[in-house]
């Protein structure tokens, strides 16, 4: 099965190849067992990844924050600490509010600013870097699908991306402020005995789907109408980002000990990302392409 390479993926795949040590990439969060920590970093751009016509700055530093917790929180670890950098053409009361919307965020799921940096620059960066314990958790690796698992998740799809395209301020919350799902996290940390895989789905569905087949190198049969969505756009709902829902992949003994989490397919040994039967392992690329 040839999947479609974008260019993000092309550059990750000289990154790894030009590394003389490689081992922890290939994952949202790295895991360093022998310190039992989580470590992951995102980064968002001014008019790449958001856009201050419609995101106050108090909303930006939450939402920056959640999605770099997000990470941690699907990699299998407690989120504990974060690092965050700003630079820009700032002034006083973005930092401010900015910094409040941190604060929320930290407030909210229990962890703390431990450092970072401030810099001059043309457009507003944000880089975070978020911490976890693993302790007593079992951690996900995209590598650790197999056949016949099933494939589940929480949240509504293609809602933060329709908002996007409509600016229809009934799905506004679900762009600014993504919901994710501690508990329900730490429960699959917990609770599951095989090897599973989790991610969120902040660049699709679609792009979920296919960053698993690739590592653990095991297909998908997934049935479109059990995907959790609000709205009627097929595109978005497969391929549309930022709503950071959950997509684990894990053994049918394991999904059952898990409550609210719902099923929308299986893995398979046959290769390919199957909705209702028709593949889309190679169509044409409609997610979120960071270099584009």
């Amino acid at each position: 099965m040839n999947y479609l390479n974008t260019k993000e993926q092309v550059f990750l795949q000289i990154i790894s190849k030009t590394l003389n040590k490689n081992s922890y990439l290939g994952d949202d969060c790295a895991f360093l067992k022998k310190e039992k920590l989580a470590i992951t970093q995102d980064t968002l751009v001014e008019n790449v990844h958001f856009d201050l016509s419609f995101i106050t700055p108090f909303e930006l530093g939450y939402k920056a924050c959640i999605v770099n917790v997000s990470d941690i929180l699907v990699s299998g670890a407690k989120p504990k600490y974060i690092t965050v950098s700003l630079s820009g053409n700032l002034e006083e009361k973005f930092v401010e509010e900015f910094y409040k919307g941190i604060n929320k965020a930290c407030k909210d799921f229990k962890i703390e600013v431990i450092g970072g940096d401030l810099t001059k620059g043309e457009k507003i960066t944000i880089s975070i870097c978020a911490i976890g314990s693993a302790e007593n958790r079992k951690i996900s690796s995209r590598k650790n699908a197999k056949e016949n698992y099933i494939v589940a998740t929480k949240g509504f799809f293609g809602s933060s991306a329709y908002y996007l395209e409509t600016k229809d301020e009934n799905f506004k919350e679900a762009h600014i402020k993504p919901t994710i799902f501690p508990k329900l996290l730490e429960n699959v940390a917990k609770k599951t005995k095989k090897p599973y895989v989790a991610m969120d789905s902040s660049d699709g569905l679609i792009d979920c789907l296919m960053n698993i087949s690739k590592q653990s190198n095991i297909g998908f049969e997934i049935e479109y109408n059990k995907i959790p969505k609000k709205i009627k756009n097929k595109d978005l709902v497969l391929y549309g980002g930022e709503d950071f829902c959950p997509v684990i992949v894990l053994h049918k003994n394991d999904f059952k000990k898990i409550k609210g989490l719902k099923a929308i397919g299986k893995t398979t040994k046959k290769m390919g990302i199957f909705i209702d039967g028709e593949d889309y392992s190679d169509k044409k690329w409609r997610g979120f392409e960071h270099f584009e």
